[in-house]
């Protein structure tokens, strides 16, 4: 055999070898998208034009949710969010579109006190996606039925549903480093 055709098959073998290495990091980092972002990262690709435009977005979600300050709430301070809710809920049996319109607030005050920006609902959305995405769709239902509220438009039931999903997420915003949830109602 020549050198030349010994130093083509080595070239072969070494662009086969750097071809299947890219493939292995691009699927891993696809895994690693899948598990961190949840139910969101099909979501993310079903609205995107391309699941590497999707993946770009989750990826550039990540970088920006990395810059952020979040942090774990003051035992006092969770204390306080927990026994609000409780007055947030109590609420509902008279005034349940209130109730509900004060559960936004209480669950956008509490992503603000855990460093979450709370400008625009969209960036809400992004920014919790990153840890919350299992729980995000909670926080989507709830909003629009929230609006809905707005409009007098939701049933008794779907106020208590909101109750419910907003409540879904303010558990896992108010969970801090293992310790226990208050317990729902």
């Amino acid at each position: 055999m020549s050198t030349g055709m010994l130093l083509a098959i080595v070239i072969a073998v070494v662009v086969v070898v750097v071809l299947i290495a890219l493939a292995l990091t691009f699927f891993r980092r696809r895994r690693a998208l899948r598990e961190r972002f949840g139910p969101e990262y099909e979501r993310t690709v079903d609205d995107a034009d391309s699941r590497l435009a999707a993946e770009r977005e989750l990826s550039t979600r990540e970088k920006r949710h990395d810059k952020l300050d979040i942090k774990p709430l003051p035992d006092g301070l969770r204390e306080r969010y927990t026994r609000d809710w409780d007055d947030v809920q109590n609420e509902f049996v008279d005034r349940p579109e209130d109730a509900v319109h004060d559960a936004d607030r209480l669950v956008t005050s509490l992503m603000q006190a855990r460093g979450y920006p709370t400008g625009s609902y969209d960036q809400q959305l992004k920014d919790l996606s990153v840890e919350h995405g299992r729980t995000l769709e909670h926080y989507r239902t709830a909003h629009e039925i929230d609006l809905l509220s707005t409009g007098h438009k939701a049933t008794t039931e779907q106020l208590r549903s909101a109750m419910v999903h907003y409540r879904s997420l303010f558990d896992e915003l108010l969970l801090d480093g293992g310790q226990t949830p208050h317990a729902t109602a």
